[in-house]
């Protein structure tokens, strides 16, 4: 039976890439589960976070960062995040304060028209600008877009980031509570799992390796008598210059790799991990239609 008075709704949080979308949306759920990284097209698939009060639950889609499509893959993320502005009962537009306006925002904006949902402009990294900055910032927007609220936080500190969960509530209307209240995301284990592998080998690879990795997880078994789970992963990349790349010398990058993403998985998992890893190299995989199924990636879907 449903609470008197509960409210409950589906949050698209849209904006370019980089603009700090996977941090806001780590900090409101209080863990892991999108990954971040500084370099531009992280997040490729919709996730969902689940944030849940004794008055409110709110499910979050962080969508990919909306942006011309060079290859197939970035159709497909594109596609996700245009598909998420009509399921969705609030918009939050996510900019980079110190960034400002940019041509693609303005690609954004273009999706944003004849869409009939509430629209929130969220102004990131407001800690980076001084505050004689913002106003100006918000008129500028404010002329190119039509907003319900427009509210500045800095997602990384949390600064004012419980005033925009706040008017969140507001706006939303009554619901059933969809989720169970200890439940965070609605991705299996082995999802996050992979994308806690991918967001290690971003953070420690250099330009050679922009977006073109992605992480097959092969096995993933528990063992009760030992209490340690067993992962097998396959990291695939285009060139064999960057399997080189991601192996390093004597192995040492990919056993970094591996070394930083069994702390957050096993932080994850609440257990032991024997994580093991290996490099493919698959040519060309993000033009491929097979490749992108196999590695998660179902056009169908959408």
């Amino acid at each position: 039976m449903n609470k008197t008075g509960y409210k409950s709704g589906f949050v698209s949080i849209i904006g370019r890439p980089n603009v700090g979308k996977s941090t806001l949306l780590n900090h409101i759920i209080g863990q892991k589960i999108a990954i971040m990284s500084d370099k531009p097209q992280t997040t490729r698939n919709k996730i969902q976070g689940v944030y849940t009060t004794d008055q409110a639950q709110v499910i979050f889609i962080d969508t990919p960062g909306i942006h011309k499509p060079k290859h197939r893959l970035g159709d497909f993320m594109t596609k996700i995040a245009q598909q998420t502005l009509r399921e969705v009962d609030l918009i939050l537009f996510v900019i980079n304060a110190e960034e400002g306006y940019g041509r693609g925002d303005q690609f954004i904006i273009d999706k944003l028209q004849g869409i009939n949902q509430p629209i929130f402009l969220v102004i990131n990294k407001i800690d980076t600008i001084h505050p004689d900055e913002l106003l100006p910032l918000i008129e500028f927007y404010r002329n190119k877009v039509e907003v319900q609220e427009v509210i500045p936080i800095s997602a990384l500190q949390g600064n004012n980031v419980n005033t925009l969960m706040n008017q969140i509530t507001e706006y939303l209307e009554e619901g059933p509570q969809y989720y169970p209240e200890d439940q965070v995301t609605d991705h299996p284990e082995r999802f996050i799992v992979g994308e806690l592998i991918r967001e290690k080998v971003l953070h420690l690879t250099r330009e050679e390796i922009p977006h073109s990795i992605a992480v097959v997880i092969e096995q993933m078994q528990r063992r009760e008598d030992r209490d340690v789970v067993f992962i097998n992963a396959t990291i695939i990349v285009e060139r064999k210059s960057q399997k080189g790349i991601i192996i390093g010398k004597q192995g040492s990058m990919l056993k970094e790799v591996g070394k930083r993403a069994r702390t957050d998985i096993e932080n994850l998992l609440g257990t032991k991990v024997f994580l093991e890893l290996f490099v493919k190299v698959q040519a060309d995989w993000r033009n491929k239609t097979s490749n992108l199924k196999e590695f998660g990636f179902n056009e169908d879907e959408y």
